[in-house]
């Protein structure tokens, strides 16, 4: 699959480089081959398509050809939408198709510059050469649009000298991929190196950084190159360059939470909003002539959420803190100008971003290939605070494991408080009935409260907080609705009964909620609460009866209210302990929550889990395990206390009694004389499966080494035991012994489908449960009694996913022999 998505990748990249090339030796004509409507089009098709390979391709270790893929995406992504707005006809002349095209140009020519240098360094030759083939084409395409002398060929012998490279290649790695590995063509064996090993779970290593780095360098060089003089005017045709950017830039903050890095993710969000308000700015010569101003309150907050975002981030990186530090000046810069992204300073400071960020990707992906690092004092921080006894940074393979099961995603919870605080400041500036859009807020709270604020809802959904989950998605959908409802004049100087009563219904959900959060913490019961003044502001203002100065207060509170909350989860993240505690629930109940320990939760897809797992059964521990029906509750049968732990947690009915399992006939060998060879047949071909088998007690019981425990198992005259058709609980039984088990619910109640339901279910009457997510049957086994089977009859205790037909089609097979 690795090899085919290599293959993708190439392909795409050749078959782009092939459209370009004929682009370019047609340019000349009056009428080009491709019309630029379609050529856009296509290049946003392939742009999508490369896309998807570089993120499929990235779960392997191939970062420089996830950069590779993702860059050239970004580029077409924006290099295609100019394009569509050329043959529109927004794109009056050739003036202005040189001022949209050039920052994007200038951008990738030294991206890919940089990344064909460490192609070269790292032996990837390849790749390297492709990197270097599309630079020099960027380049030359620079000179044709500043002079015509140079002529257009040279940028279409580039592409072509791509698109024969790339298809060699992507046709070996085809040929190796159908040959099963026996043909491959010289030099197309992309090898995987030794060096590049995966560390998700330290998030040490995040390979997704390069590329958001280059989005970075993008959006800095549109309103640099105008500092410079590069480029005539700032205009709607270098938006798709910003908005792209801003696009990516979300999904470069996705993918990094999924590389489990909470700080860098943080801080892509952030710049994503820069570049979506960037291209909003743009895009005022459309609806009015005046240029916009900005909010200065909120960019002092953002400011300040940046330099509280780079003091962590030099926890872990020193010289990735320091470059946090261009973007708190550079919203400084933006503060102290009315006119924001249109005057010199904001474009001064984004012409230093722009060096800067050539100069971290050069260093993160020179770090991510080579074994030789170039030091960015990388556990300086770490060695200074281990001398410290007050603050101790969290490390271990458990970093961001949530409480509740495991979740592919590092907790996005700091990015959701922070986007609180960037919206609620930005609605304290009130805007003109007469002239909403004369102020830039939309982006601030459409793009922060509401957009990032969704993905915040959404990782934390991953990651088993529903409650959390539910508040982010409310409170972003309210942000986007009010956002562009009152800073974007749709409803004037009118105030609609219609509006009232949609935000009542939004403020009856966070009743809920409120309600709810009394069971969670004391910070989320205010931060809940506290939206609530918001709403409350919004409903006055509907129905035109907001106090003056209300509406700012409510802001202001709910802004400190979401900082605090912003702080303690990157202490929470950073730092063992709590030294900005969230604070106890205001409300306890018996099971989550409710006791002072709380029980592991560890993923059943390490084998580190199962051994864990293993290690608390053997000690005495019960645990919530899966199985090939539904989750169950375990104990060792060799611990009696365990048995009899469990056998009190479940308040265990008498004509409902533990069973037994096993993980092969091999653990009975010894007793197998004391079966019936019918018996005994009929357990071979029944098992491994959901059918557990009632057979008559009798002293082979005493063989598993039950002792004390066996009084809690079974009947008096039968005992239930099975072998699970599932690979992690037959593991499990062979690193413990066999085991006691029973359903993972209190007596008469419905089976227990999810590991987050056993917790809930159990509370901390349970020590640990291995997660595996929702299980794969909802039924439960069959139960079938053979204590007469001797005499050719079975009977049926409970048909659960075996039907009956088919047991006794089984028996019947052994009847005839």
């Amino acid at each position: 699959a690795e090899s085919l998505h290599s293959s993708i990748g190439l392909l795409g990249i050749s078959a782009g480089s092939l459209l370009l090339a004929v682009h370019f030796y047609s340019f000349p004509r009056a009428a080009p081959l491709i019309p630029s409507t379609a050529l856009g089009v296509l290049l946003l098709i392939l742009s999508a398509l490369l896309a998807y390979t570089g993120v499929r391709r990235s779960l392997g270790n191939a970062s420089l050809f996830l950069s590779l893929c993702l860059t050239i995406s970004v580029f077409w992504c924006g290099y295609g939408v100019v394009f569509i707005l050329g043959g529109q006809g927004v794109l009056k002349d050739a003036g202005d198709f040189r001022n949209a095209l050039v920052p994007g140009l200038v951008t990738f020519t030294l991206a890919l510059l940089i990344i064909a240098a460490v192609g070269f360094l790292c032996g990837e030759v390849v790749l390297a050469m492709i990197a270097s083939a599309v630079s020099l084409a960027s380049a030359h395409e620079v000179a044709v649009l500043y002079s015509t002398a140079f002529g257009s060929s040279a940028v279409a012998c580039n592409y072509m000298v791509i698109c024969l490279v790339g298809g060699y290649f992507a046709l070996g790695r085809i040929l190796y991929f159908l040959s099963k590995e026996k043909i491959a063509l010289p030099g197309t064996d992309l090898a995987k190196k030794t060096h590049e090993q995966i560390q998700s779970a330290s998030g040490s290593m995040n390979r997704f950084a390069v590329t958001g780095l280059i989005l970075n360098m993008l959006s800095a060089s549109v309103f640099g190159c105008r500092l410079l003089d590069v480029t005539g005017q700032l205009f709607i045709g270098q938006v798709p360059w910003l908005w792209a950017a801003g696009i990516y830039q979300i999904g470069v903050c996705i993918l990094s939470y999924r590389a489990m890095d909470v700080l860098m993710a943080t801080f892509f969000g952030f710049t994503s909003i820069l570049k979506f308000a960037g291209g909003y700015c743009l895009l005022y010569p459309i609806w009015q002539p005046e240029e916009p101003s900005f909010p200065t309150p909120f960019l002092v907050v953002f400011s300040i959420l940046f330099a509280v975002l780079a003091l962590f981030l030099a926890l872990k990186s020193p010289v990735d803190g320091l470059y946090l530090l261009f973007y708190v000046a550079y919203c400084i810069a933006l503060a102290c100008r009315p006119k924001g992204f249109f005057e010199g300073g904001p474009q001064g400071v984004g012409v230093a971003i722009f060096v800067a960020s050539a100069v971290m990707t050069l260093v993160h992906l020179y770090n991510v290939k080579a074994s030789a690092k170039i030091p960015t004092g990388r556990g300086a921080m770490k060695a200074l605070l281990a001398r410290s006894s007050f603050l101790k940074l969290r490390e271990g393979a458990d970093l961001h494991t949530p409480y509740l099961g495991y979740s592919k995603y590092a907790d996005a919870e700091v990015l959701g408080y922070a986007c609180s605080v960037l919206a609620s400041f930005a609605v304290t500036r009130t805007g003109d009935p007469q002239a909403p859009l004369a102020t830039v807020v939309i982006p601030w709270v459409v793009v922060a409260g509401g957009i990032l604020k969704l993905l915040g809802g959404s990782v934390a959904f991953a990651r088993g907080k529903t409650l959390e989950s539910s508040a982010f998605i409310l409170y972003a959908v309210m942000w986007i609705i009010w956002g562009l409802t009152r800073y974007g004049g749709l409803y004037g100087t009118t105030r609609s009964f219609h509006t009232a009563v949609g935000i009542i219904a939004f403020m009856l959900f966070n009743g809920f909620i409120v309600f709810c959060t009394l069971f969670l913490n004391i910070a989320w019961f205010f931060y809940s609460l506290t939206f609530f003044l918001i709403a409350i502001s919004f409903l006055l203002d509907a129905i035109h009866a907001l106090p003056a100065g209300y509406d700012v207060a409510a802001t202001l509170i709910f802004g400190l209210v979401s900082f605090y909350c912003f702080l303690s989860a990157l202490f929470s993240s950073t730092f063992e302990g709590s030294c900005l505690p969230m604070g106890r629930p205001i409300v306890q109940l018996s099971g989550v929550g409710g006791g002072t320990t709380k029980c592991l939760h560890l993923p059943a897809r390490k084998a580190s889990s199962v051994k864990r797992i293993a290690d608390i059964l053997k000690n005495g521990g019960t645990c919530g395990i899966p199985t090939d029906t539904v989750y169950v509750l375990v104990a060792a049968c060799n611990r009696p206390d365990a048995v009899e732990k469990a056998h009190q947690s479940k308040r265990q009915a008498q004509d409902r009694p533990m069973s037994l399992w096993i993980s092969s006939l091999k653990q009975l060998e010894p007793a197998k004389h004391l079966f019936t060879p019918l018996l005994w047949d009929f357990m071979e071909a029944a098992w491994p499966s959901p059918i557990s088998l009632v057979v008559p007690r009798g002293e082979w019981v005493d063989f598993l080494g039950m002792r004390d425990s066996a009084k809690y198992v079974g009947t008096p005259q039968s005992v239930a035991i099975r072998i699970p058709d599932c690979s992690v609980t037959t593991h499990l039984i062979d690193l413990v012994g066999p085991i006691v088990v029973t359903s993972a619910n209190p007596t008469g109640e419905a089976d227990t489908t999810h590991h987050n339901q056993v917790y809930a279910k159990l509370g901390n009457k349970v020590d640990a449960v291995l997660c595996d997510g929702p299980s794969p049957e909802n039924i439960a086994s069959t139960v079938v009694d053979c204590t007469k089977i001797d005499s050719g009859n079975i009977g049926f205790f409970r048909v659960g996913i075996i039907p009956k037909s088919q047991v006794k089609s089984v028996l019947i097979l052994f009847l005839k022999l």
